[in-house]
Parts: C-alpha cells; sequence; structure tokens
C-alpha cells in the first residue's frame, strides 16, 4: 500500500509520483479508498499474509495508527517503510504493537544529509527513530542507497556507526534513471567498491550485506 506525500525531496528518489504534490495531483482522482482496499484485504484472507504500507512517507499520516489496527485486526503482519524523519510516530506504532517488520532509509551522513534529501531533512531525527526501532526488539532493516559521486567511507561509517546493534544493514547500489532531480548525476558503484564499503560498515554493523 503506498500512501501519498513526502516530508523530503531526496534528489535521487525513483518514486516523485508519491512525493511531490503536482505528481500526486496527476492521479489522485484514482486512488483507492482505504475502505475499498480493506475490503480487499478481507477476500484474501488465508492467501496474504501481510501488509507493506510504504509511501511516500507513512508517518506523515496522523490516522497512521488506525489504518495497521485494521490491518492487524484482519490477521495481517505489517511491514512499515519510512525515513525514520517522524520518531514520535515510529514510537507510537512500536508501543501499540501494530508493526512487526520495519524497514527505514538512512540516506547520508549528517553533514550531507539536507544536501542529499532536501530543507529540513535531519539525520539526528532518523537516527533518534533507528534506535527507538533496534531497542524495542521489533524485527527491522536499515538500508543506505549509496551512489558514486555521492557516498563517501566516511559517510558509510558515520552511519554504521549510529546503527551498532541493528539485526540487518543493507548497502543498496544506486540505479540511475527516473529520479526526481534530474540535475542528479550519480553513478553505480562497483562490485568491488560496494564490498570495501560493506567491509568499512561491518566494523560497527557485523550483518551489513550488499542489494546491488
Amino acid at each position: 500500500m503506498f500512501t501519498a506525500g513526502c516530508n523530503m525531496r531526496c534528489r535521487f528518489c525513483h518514486n516523485p509520483e508519491f512525493v511531490l504534490p503536482e505528481r500526486v495531483a496527476e492521479w489522485k482522482d484514482d486512488a483507492i479508498p482505504v475502505g475499498v482496499f480493506l475490503r480487499f484485504l478481507d477476500s484474501r484472507k488465508g492467501f496474504l499474509d501481510g501488509v507493506v504500507v510504504c509511501g511516500g512517507e507513512p508517518t506523515l499520516h496522523g490516522d497512521l495508527p488506525e489504518l495497521l489496527k485494521e490491518i492487524k485486526a484482519r490477521g495481517f503482519l505489517v511491514k512499515l517503510d519510512t525515513n525514520g524523519s517522524r520518531p514520535e510516530m515510529v514510537r507510537a506504532v512500536i508501543e501499540s504493537g501494530l508493526v512487526d517488520y520495519f524497514a527505514m532509509d538512512v540516506k547520508h551522513s549528517s553533514a550531507k544529509y539536507e544536501r542529499l534529501c532536501g530543507p529540513g531533512a535531519s539525520f539526528e531525527k532518523t537516527i533518534e527513530s533507528a534506535r527507538i526501532v533496534i531497542e524495542s526488539g521489533v524485527d527491522h532493516e536499515f538500508r543506505t542507497t549509496v551512489a558514486k559521486g555521492e557516498h563517501e567511507f566516511s559517510d558509510i561509517e558515520e552511519i554504521a556507526r549510529a546503527l551498532m546493534g541493528a539485526r540487518r544493514y543493507f548497502l543498496q547500489n544506486y540505479r540511475p534513471g527516473g529520479v526526481l532531480d534530474r540535475a542528479f548525476h550519480g553513478a553505480s558503484f562497483t562490485a568491488e567498491e560496494l564490498a570495501l564499503f560493506a567491509a568499512r560498515a561491518r566494523e560497527f554493523v557485523p550483518t551489513v550485506k550488499i542489494r546491488p
């Protein structure tokens, strides 16, 4: 389930149709109402195991807990994809037992977060959310999409150090094309370069894996 709207403007975002208001306006009249979605879930009991709620940024929506309650009440597992920018919402859905698995993006190091993700984007808030998830015991993964010309060893080291104790941390290779900022000129890393990044990150999170 994709939610509309995001509080970040990540230059290499591959889902601008769920982020930019003018792009959302192009399809909003065709959006599926929540009631219809829930009736679909009722028809799929016994066939589906869980629901992924992503976006955009789901935690921007104040009624997210109510939606997750409806999904959980039907017996489905819930995976929540988030950019971690709203630690208060992350804490609320954890304390209510509404999420079975978190997938959180940590985009960059502290000094470069706003440059890549737009005004107001906060490394500190993202890491606050990450620590809430790690310390909660809820299953989880963290992800950093790395782009040549944008990410360096020092960036990965800072991120991995902040994620110590994480169960899973994935480094994902950037793929050009169809991004929010057409002026973004990052490139993919080679397998050898990704391996070096992973080796550095494993000094802090031993479970680091690569998604090429």
